[in-house]
């Protein structure tokens, strides 16, 4: 049973108006992206090292200059840390050490006090910036163990006398000269590792800049050919675009005829025909012919610069669910420290000897191994990596928060013109009342939409031209919203509207009302024709359904979502659209400034809605919904108000981002429960534990490289989204 809604308290509501965007600045913090600035740094809440808000420089990622330095601590580290463990390890080696114990703690200083030092200076810098910023965080905890085990081991080698002797290491000072060079080498690595499966997350953003090629053949005044820079081109610039070449800035095609290879932009595979006036897009594959395009959109104003623009604030947003981290994070830097001093004391009132060994060593162990990257780091890395595989499937979604609130939708609301259909409506019939000439008909109403910027304009327009009409000139030319429009031709006047303009002007339309009403119910649009205060005929004009819409139509019914139509077209012809795809529910006749009143009525019965459009009239409606999804084939203004955009402009779009919702949601809970168990379990057993009952402590190195690889394991984990099918 169809069920089609009036809501007379809509009338006369309030319009939204388009979100509006701050500009983006130059570098960001991966987990803070509220902290930006004009050059790279360190980040003063988590103490992570800046990077670029866009990868647009083009610079590679093994050139980060965070990378390199890195690097260079990390592979000295390890030269002075091998020695150095393995003097410290000369007990359980199968040949006896020909150096006192005394000796060789003094080497292990020397050793060590470089690799500690100067190779984990980053992390006391970062350390004691939190803590005069007031803001802990993991280099908090990596410099307090650090340094706890390092300025002990330099006590006790230069004061042994004053601590207990049964502190002593086989004759020797009890030093963990090992355990600082080790814990430091291993956060090194970690650094690293991070760094570099960071800088893979980009990776889609990279692929996109990569499309686009470094030069345009620009036809000059006297037919010659010049290869130019690509940022040389301007718009109305005549381009030859050869086989094999990448379509430089978007324009359309002037004459010539190829395959142009759209994947890299849209998703689909099967290359698209290019003929004389067809769309060109920057950074499309042209694949076996040759042509010659003019240059509309260039620089940053092509769609391809327009997705990079848009990945990368996707990128760097937050997603709802990220507070319950940064609540956690907010408490949990503080309490290990607290954990830590409470495993200290314990065991250095109660615990075997030597206490005060197995004090510093648990405390140490503590400190280490709790480190809230990871945790920070679950929701960013997954939103980075997945809004880049949606941007690759043609799917581009502006924040976090929507890429979460897509998952949860229960409701999609489709305008009708450019979203379930083609959007390129075309004249099917023309039907005069008795007296009226055909041609007379057409050119009075094509003076009218010459002046009109309605979608069903170009197709009456089109429809003269077909017929070789020549089109009056207009006067008085009105616009009635969602109505028609009205004007003077040849000083007489004509109106070209609905049915109900004509009956507000006192038009009699019921002559023509069988023949409208029975076009309408084929699914096409009919508009009235009035000359002279007389109905004069009538226009049908027909948008066939996209092939790809019943099929995705299926697909989100079987997902559970409830499917409505909203459209300004007549009830007829919306229910005749409606019948023929399997729609249930319809909102006919709906005005522009009335579209996002009934997304709010459809919010207030407890639905979370997304509304999918492509015309300016849908803006309003698209920045009500929970969840607002532009055809990337229409209007700019319905794109900037969207927080989805399919590139491709048809609704199997829906599917793809309602999957990378899913899949991008369920990796950020695996990456949180990661996080989660790996501190709630890692802890303890570093406090002791386990200790009385099974005799099991954690080291210190240990812990350090358990903290490493949680990290490495959460963006291991994000990077899967990369291969993840839409």
């Amino acid at each position: 049973m169809h069920t089609a809604h009036h809501y007379p308290e809509l009338e006369n509501a309030p319009e939204s108006g388009p979100i509006v965007r701050a500009p983006g600045v130059l570098y960001v913090c991966p987990m803070d992206p509220e902290i930006r600035q004009d050059g790279p740094g360190i980040c003063p809440i988590c103490g992570m090292a800046l990077e670029p808000e866009s990868p647009l420089s083009g610079e590679a990622p093994d050139d980060s200059p965070e990378l390199r330095e890195m690097s260079r601590r990390f592979w000295v580290s390890v030269a002075l840390t091998l020695p150095t463990f393995l003097l410290a390890m000369s007990d359980l080696l199968p040949v006896p050490m020909v150096i006192s114990p005394h000796t060789s703690a003094w080497i292990q200083l020397v050793l060590s006090a470089p690799a500690v030092l100067w190779g984990g200076a980053p992390f006391f810098q970062r350390g004691w910036a939190s803590l005069v910023n007031r803001r802990l965080n993991m280099f908090t905890l990596i410099a307090l163990g650090t340094a706890a085990a390092f300025g002990f081991s330099v006590f006790a080698l230069l004061f042994p006398g004053l601590l207990p002797h049964a502190m002593s290491h086989g004759g020797g000072p009890p030093v963990y000269f090992e355990a600082a060079s080790v814990i430091v080498t291993l956060v090194l690595l970690g650094q690293v590792l991070e760094l570099r499966a960071r800088s893979a997350t980009s990776g889609a953003i990279r692929a996109l800049l990569g499309l686009a090629p470094k030069t345009a053949r620009r036809i000059l005044e006297d037919g010659t050919e010049l290869d130019i820079p690509l940022e040389s081109v301007q718009v109305g610039d005549q381009l030859r675009v050869r086989p094999g070449e990448k379509v430089p800035v978007d324009g359309r095609v002037l004459f010539g005829h190829s395959s142009v290879d759209e994947s890299m932009i849209t998703g689909e595979p099967i290359p698209v025909e290019k003929t004389d006036g067809s769309p060109a897009t920057a950074g499309t594959l042209n694949t076996n012919g040759s042509f010659v395009m003019t240059a509309e959109r260039v620089g940053a104003e092509t769609l391809l610069s327009r997705i990079v623009t848009m990945v990368s604030e996707a990128q760097r947003s937050r997603a709802p669910i990220q507070r319950l981290a940064d609540l956690v994070s907010s408490w949990f830097v503080p309490a290990v420290i607290l954990i830590a001093a409470f495993t200290a004391i314990v065991w250095g009132s109660v615990g075997p000897e030597p206490r005060l060994a197995y004090a510093l060593v648990n405390a140490v162990a503590v400190l280490i191994i709790a480190c809230p990257c990871a945790l920070g780091l679950a929701t960013p890395m997954s939103v980075m990596v997945g809004t880049g595989r949606g941007a690759q499937a043609g799917v581009l979604i502006r924040n976090a928060e929507a890429l979460e609130r897509l998952e949860k939708v229960d409701t999609l609301v489709l305008d009708k013109t450019g979203t379930l259909t083609e959007g390129k409506p075309a004249l099917a019939h023309v039907v005069t009342a008795r007296g009226v000439d055909e041609d007379t008909l057409l050119g009075a109403a094509a003076a009218l939409e010459k002046a009109s910027e309605h979608p069903l304009a170009a197709a009456v327009l089109a429809g003269a031209a077909r017929r070789g009409i020549v089109v009056p000139a207009v006067g008085a030319f009105r616009a009635v919203t969602g109505k028609g429009i009205t004007g003077r031709v040849g000083g007489v006047e004509v109106v070209v509207g609905n049915r109900g303009l004509l009956d507000e002007l006192g038009v009699d339309t019921r002559p023509l009302a069988a023949d409208a009403e029975r076009l309408a119910r084929t699914g096409h649009t009919v508009v009235f024709v009035a000359i002279r205060g007389a109905l004069a005929g009538i226009l049908s004009i027909h948008d066939p359904v996209k092939p790809t819409t019943p099929g995705a139509l299926r697909a989100l019914s079987d997902a559970g979502l409830r499917i409505v139509m909203l459209t300004g077209d007549s009830p007829t012809t919306a229910q005749a659209v409606a019948d023929e795809l399997g729609i249930r529910e319809v909102f006919a006749g709906v005005l522009p400034d009335q579209k996002g009143d009934v997304i709010a009525l459809l919010r207030r019965e407890g639905r979370v809605v997304a509304m999918a459009g492509d015309g300016a009239n849908d803006a309003p409606a698209l920045a009500r919904a929970d969840v607002g999804i532009a055809m990337g084939t229409g209007t700019d203004v319905a794109i900037e108000s969207a927080s989805v955009t399919l590139v491709k402009g048809d609704l199997s779009g829906i599917v793809r981002a309602r999957n990378l919702s899913r899949a991008v949601m369920k990796n950020i809970r695996q990456n949180l429960f990661f996080a989660f168990v790996y501190n709630v379990l890692g802890v303890p057993i570093a406090a002791g534990i386990a200790y009385p009952l099974f005799g099991l402590l954690l080291s210190p190195m240990i812990a350090s490289a358990a903290m490493a690889l949680s990290s490495v394991s959460v963006i291991g984990n994000a990077l899967r989204l990369r291969g993840v099918k839409l």
